[in-house]
């Protein structure tokens, strides 16, 4: 999209009277921006790639712990389908370290402990190179404008909305870490040659529903997410203007699709009426 025609489009989001909820992920080049139908990668060298979200519907969609762990999933969909932000070899390694975290558990206690130690050093050192500390900030930046309804001063410079975001995923990881912990020690050691695999999943899944509740919860849950604020010091960086116009030119591109798809919910209920008339 041209500078103009981005620009318009977050004009028309801070006029709209909803919007949808946003999410993202920082790349070393770029932004991804996602909503429940839509995702977008912008990036430094002005790609732009658009795609939509998988749907979830029926009792997947709507089971406690099942709905967790499928959001889990759907929000890794832009990196891992052939068409999306990843490349191929990057997508390897995103299916490899998760069969590692499943396959880890069931090895002897120091050779896991190692394994884990090894796999997060890699992790860390992919997800952190190139300008993703900066860009991951300039990410927060442009969803808080959007909530905030502040994009069109946030896009000339003019507004600077928080680089720290509660809705991170690095929030998300504070709270995983000691609920696996607690139920690791808590797991039958009878249980131990297929404990370890479910305790991941009932984590996640179970960190998932805590999620959800602090997502709703008013004041009282602010204090859990402390944690994930204060480690997103380590995790973002101020962005330049120029890498928060790159994460706002793939919001801009979910928002427009967003828009047109509010704009057809209203114009079809109202054509039928006609045509039943």
């Amino acid at each position: 999209m041209s500078p103009e025609t981005v620009a318009s489009v977050l004009a028309r989001a801070d006029a709209a009277g909803s919007l949808p909820t946003l999410g993202g992920m920082a790349r070393p080049d770029g932004v991804v921006i996602v909503s429940e139908r839509f995702w977008a990668l912008a990036t430094t060298g002005g790609l732009l790639r658009e795609g939509e979200m998988p749907v979830v519907r029926g009792f997947l969609g709507r089971a406690p712990l099942l709905r967790g762990l499928v959001k889990l999933a759907s929000a890794l969909s832009p990196l891992l389908r052939t068409d999306g932000a990843a490349r191929a070899r990057e997508q390897w390694l995103v299916g490899a370290a998760v069969i590692a975290t499943f396959t880890l558990v069931l090895l002897p206690h120091v050779v896991a402990s190692l394994g884990e130690v090894t796999l997060t050093a890699v992790l860390l050192g992919w997800m952190l190179r190139g300008r993703t500390l900066f860009l991951h900030g300039a990410e927060h930046r442009a969803i808080s404008a959007a909530e905030q309804r502040h994009l069109s001063e946030t896009w000339h410079g003019r507004a600077r909305p928080s680089r720290f975001a509660a809705r991170c995923g690095t929030n998300f990881a504070a709270l995983v870490l000691p609920v696996a912990a607690v139920l690791d020690h808590l797991s039958p050691r009878s249980a131990a040659d297929y404990a370890p695999p479910l305790v991941v999943l009932f984590a996640l899944a179970l960190t998932m529903e805590l999620w959800r509740l602090i997502q709703h919860g008013g004041r009282w849950a602010r204090p859990l997410l402390l944690p994930g604020l204060a480690l997103q010091r380590l995790t973002t960086r101020e962005p330049r203007l120029e890498e928060t116009r790159v994460a706002l030119i793939a919001l801009a591109s979910v928002v427009r699709r967003e828009l047109e798809v509010a704009v057809d919910l209203r114009v079809v209920p109202a054509t039928r009426r006609e045509s039943a008339a």
